[in-house]
């Protein structure tokens, strides 16, 4: 059973996203990690979806050559927010949400 205040926090890790994309969710991730393993894998999870996200953003800019980025800069961020609301109410929880579709560049 997870504690009330890790679920919280690792809510907050992504819900305060909205506000600080990147230095938020750091800083929260950073502080309790330590205390708790529910905090980290949920910190992680998210900045990996952060670096994901960012990378498609970027191809998405290169695919706009040829037409369809144009497309894809508009789903792409509606698909992260989603992902990410759903993270949240997951961790909220208590439950070890993987996100699919991201890199998984900070491991576990």
């Amino acid at each position: 059973m997870v504690k009330s205040e890790d679920r919280i926090v690792a809510m907050l890790i992504y819900a305060i996203s909205y506000f600080t994309a990147f230095v938020g969710p750091l800083v929260l991730w950073v502080l309790f990690k330590g205390k708790s393993d529910f905090v980290d894998f949920h910190g992680r999870q998210y900045l990996n979806l952060l670096i994901s996200f960012t990378f498609y953003m970027i191809i998405s800019y290169i695919l706009m050559i040829v037409g369809i980025g144009f497309l894809l800069i508009a789903i792409v961020p509606l698909i992260s927010l989603a992902l990410v609301i759903i993270a949240a109410v997951k961790a909220f929880f208590g439950e070890y949400y993987r996100v699919p579709g991201i890199f998984r560049l900070i491991r576990q």
